[in-house]
C-alpha cells in the first residue's frame, strides 16, 4: 500500500507536495488503518477533493507517470516526455522529482526519481523502517551505488554482472526498468528487493482514468462461471441496477462491422495462443464481446444483460444488450472487477474522478462495500473526487480527506482536512461547498459584471443608433 507521495515540478505542481496515508491523531475507525509493517500502518482510503483544473487528476498522473517509466520506459534515443511546471522560468530550467514510499510483501520502501525531459538525473531505492534505512541502490547521473544489492550478491559473477548491468543503463531509462525487461535473473543470485518493487507496480498498484475500463474480460468470463455470476449478480442488485444477473449470447463476429484490418489483428493474436484461456475483451459500438479461440476457430460471444418482467411469471425474463442501460449501470461494469480485486486484497487502486457517470449513492455505497469489510482486506483505494456524498466523518476520518487548490500562482497545493480543527461530529459539506477548506472554484465576480455592464452600455449605444 501506498504511504507517502510527492511530487515536484510536474504539470502544475511547483513546490514539493505531499500526499501521506499515515494515520493522524484521531481514534475512531481504527479498522481503516493497516497492520503495521515495520512500524508503519497506512489508510486504506482516501478521497482528493477539488476545483476542476486544481490539480486532482495531476495528482494521478504523476503517479501513472511514474509506473510508466518503470514498466514501459522511453523509447531509445528520445526525450523523456512529460511537461514541468510551465508558469515559471526557474521551473522550467529545474529537475522534476516523484518520489514514492509504499509496502510490498511485508516490506517499507522508498523510490524515487529526479529527471528532466533529457534523462535521469537521480534515481533511488531504500528499505526502512521507523528505527532505520538501508540503500538499495542509488544513482547519481551516470554513477551506481547498488551497496543492498552487493551485500546480497557476495559472489565476484554476480557483482561484476550488477556493475555492468548498471553502467549500461541508457541515460533516458530507468535502471528499474532495465532490470524489468531484460533477463538479469539468470546472472546475478538474488534480486528479490527488485522483483518485488516491480512486481508492486506491474500487479499491486491499479489506475482507473475516467472512461478506463478495467478487466472486462473478468465480467465476461464471470458470465459462464458460476461464482463469478453469483458474485456479479449480488452486487448488480445491491446497487439497484434491475439487472438480475448476465449471459454470453453467441454471434458471428464477421457480422458486427468491425473494421477489417481490425479483425485480422484479433484473429492473429488469439490464433497465436495454444493454450485453452486464449480469450480477449472486446469493445465495440458499446457493446462488450467475448473472443476466443477453440481449436484453431475464432468465436464471439455477446454480452447481454436479464431483467425479470413486472407481469409474467417467475421465469420470465427479458434480455438488453449494454448499450439499452443507462451510462451508470455501463460504468458500474467497469467497477465490480475492481470491487472483486479490491476484496481479494493486495491491490492499490487509484481511481480518477470515481464519481463520473455513477448516482452519488452509488459512489457512497462503493466505499461503504469496502470500508465495511477493510478490517480484513490488504487492499487500498485512493480516489479524486467531486462528489460530496462522501463527504462525511460518517464514513471517513479527517486524515481520509484531502483538498487541492491552486493558488494566485498557477502552482496546486494540497492540504489534509486534518490540519482544520473540526470536530469529529461536524457536518463538512456545507463548510466545503462555501469554501472554508479550498479547493472549490473562485469565480471572479466584479471583473464578469463590470464586463456585463460594459455589454449593455454597447447594446444600449446601438439600440439609439
Amino acid at each position: 500500500m501506498i504511504i507517502r507521495l510527492r511530487v515536484k515540478n510536474f504539470l502544475s505542481f511547483h513546490d514539493e507536495v505531499e500526499f501521506c496515508m499515515i494515520p493522524g491523531q484521531g481514534r475512531l475507525k481504527q479498522e481503516h488503518k493497516s497492520k503495521p509493517i515495520g512500524g508503519y500502518s497506512v489508510l486504506k482510503t482516501s478521497a482528493v477533493y477539488g476545483a476542476n483544473a486544481g490539480g486532482k487528476s495531476n495528482l494521478v498522473k504523476a503517479i501513472a507517470f511514474l509506473k510508466y517509466m518503470v514498466l514501459q520506459g522511453t523509447r531509445p534515443d528520445s526525450l523523456i516526455d512529460y511537461h514541468k511546471f510551465l508558469l515559471s522560468k526557474k521551473a522550467r530550467e529545474s529537475n522534476s522529482k516523484l518520489e514514492i514510499e509504499f509496502q510490498s510483501e511485508n516490506k517499507n520502501y522508498d523510490y524515487g526519481i529526479e529527471f528532466n525531459n533529457e534523462g535521469i538525473v537521480n534515481e533511488w531505492l531504500y528499505e526502512f523502517t521507523k528505527r532505520s534505512e538501508s540503500l538499495i541502490y542509488e544513482r547519481k547521473g551516470n554513477q551506481f551505488t547498488l551497496d543492498g544489492l552487493l551485500k546480497r550478491n557476495k559472489s565476484d559473477e554476480s557483482r561484476q554482472y550488477l556493475q555492468f548491468f548498471a553502467q549500461s543503463t541508457p541515460n533516458n531509462q530507468l535502471f528499474l526498468h532495465e532490470v524489468f525487461t531484460r533477463n538479469i535473473k539468470d546472472n546475478v543470485n538474488d534480486i528479490s528487493d527488485l522483483t518485488s518493487v516491480i512486481n508492486w507496480f506491474l500487479y499491486t498498484l491499479k489506475i482507473i482514468f475516467p472512461g478506463t475500463g478495467y478487466k472486462h474480460g473478468v465480467m465476461l468470463q464471470a458470465a459462464d462461471d458460476v461464482e463469478l455470476q453469483r458474485f456479479y449478480a449480488v452486487l448488480l442488485r445491491y446497487f439497484d441496477t434491475g439487472i438480475d444477473s448476465i449471459k454470453l449470447h453467441e454471434v458471428d463476429i464477421e457480422k458486427l462491422g468491425i473494421p477489417q484490418a481490425l479483425l485480422r489483428d484479433i484473429k492473429s493474436d488469439l490464433l497465436k495462443s495454444n493454450g485453452k484461456d486464449a480469450y480477449g475483451a472486446l469493445s465495440f459500438e458499446d457493446e462488450l464481446y467475448m473472443v476466443s479461440a477453440e481449436n484453431g476457430v475464432v468465436k464471439t460471444k455477446k454480452l447481454i444483460t436479464i431483467h425479470k418482467m413486472i407481469d409474467g411469471g417467475r421465469n420470465d425474463i427479458a434480455m438488453f444488450s449494454l448499450s439499452n442501460e443507462s451510462d451508470g449501470t455501463k460504468r458500474l461494469f467497469d467497477y465490480i472487477p475492481l470491487i472483486l480485486d479490491l476484496m481479494k486484497g493486495s491491490k492499490v487502486f487509484v481511481v480518477d474522478e470515481i464519481e463520473r457517470s455513477l448516482h452519488p449513492s452509488l459512489v457512497y455505497q462503493i466505499f461503504k462495500l469496502f470500508l465495511d469489510s477493510c478490517e480484513s482486506i490488504d487492499s487500498q483505494l485512493i480516489v479524486t473526487s467531486h462528489e460530496t456524498t462522501l463527504m462525511t466523518q460518517n464514513l471517513l476520518r479527517k486524515d481520509e480527506i484531502w483538498f487541492m487548490e491552486k493558488n494566485t500562482e498557477g502552482e496546486s497545493k494540497l492540504v489534509s482536512l486534518e490540519e482544520y480543527k473540526v470536530r469529529f461530529d461536524k457536518e463538512l459539506r456545507g463548510s466545503y461547498l462555501d469554501g472554508s477548506f479550498g479547493g472549490v472554484p473562485k469565480f471572479r465576480d466584479e471583473e464578469f459584471k463590470a464586463l456585463l455592464q460594459r455589454n449593455i452600455s454597447d447594446q444600449s449605444t446601438i439600440c439609439q443608433e
